[in-house]
């Protein structure tokens, strides 16, 4: 069964970059920049990645194999536009996604059709329409959301979500863009469960996958009264 899955490299902080680029300069040059390579360092590292980028060598271990799963797993994908217009040059001719891509976009633009399987379809109305556009087209496999952490965010929020993974790197950035802030719109009394399902460690990076749950109330325990939980309400 198609699942909705993301997965993003974040420091132990909750960063997964440096603060926004402000246009200003070069991008390979700001804060923004060193931070975000600095949680993906392990990918960039490995063989898998590597090998789907078009690069020789890299390391043959658990991550690796970690990379090799998610694109595996992937029959279609759902990016944001700064994403999309970020990797279009590095990504050239043949981009490592292999399936169809769909970025949700306000800018409208022509289907982009790219080598290796890769097409890159501009949807206008909403992270929905995307998810559901692609979960047409993805063969029964995943839709992987790829990014950035806003549209994750958007796409969790919006209940969509069905697999979260975070690749926990042990590094503390101080700042930066945060994975999980405000504009999830939780109740002040309301968060979203999620489930362990996986948990491998290396040196470099821990692979947390949690099945996502959902919204729910808090429920305040008793504090060891023998009572049991309550149920609070907004």
């Amino acid at each position: 069964m198609t699942k909705v899955t993301a997965q993003l490299s974040v420091s132990v902080d909750g960063f997964y970059a440096g603060p926004q680029f402000d246009g200003n300069g070069n991008w390979m040059d700001s804060e923004e920049s060193a931070k975000f390579f600095r949680v993906t360092r392990w990918a960039t590292e490995a063989a898998a990645w590597r090998e789907r980028q078009g690069f020789a060598g890299g390391e043959q271990d658990t991550n690796s194999e970690v990379i090799a799963e998610s694109f595996g797993a992937a029959g279609a994908y759902v990016m944001g536009r700064r994403m999309a217009d970020g990797g279009e040059i590095p990504w050239g001719e043949e981009p490592p996604f292999r399936a169809p891509v769909f970025v949700v976009t306000h800018r409208p633009r022509q289907r982009l059709l790219r080598g290796g399987g890769t097409s890159f379809t501009y949807v206008t109305d909403g992270v929905a329409s995307a998810v559901e556009q692609a979960r047409a087209v993805a063969g029964g496999k995943d839709v992987a959301v790829a990014g950035g952490g806003s549209l994750v965010r958007q796409v969790l929020k919006a209940g969509l979500l069905d697999e979260l993974e975070l690749h926990v790197v042990p590094v503390v950035l101080g700042t930066g863009l945060r994975l999980f802030d405000a504009d999830l719109d939780l109740g002040d009394r309301e968060g979203i469960e999620l489930t362990p399902t996986r948990v491998l460690a290396t040196p470099q990076v821990t692979h947390i996958r949690y099945a996502v749950r959902g919204r729910a109330p808090l429920v305040l325990d008793d504090r060891g009264r023998g009572g049991g939980p309550t149920v609070t309400t907004n």
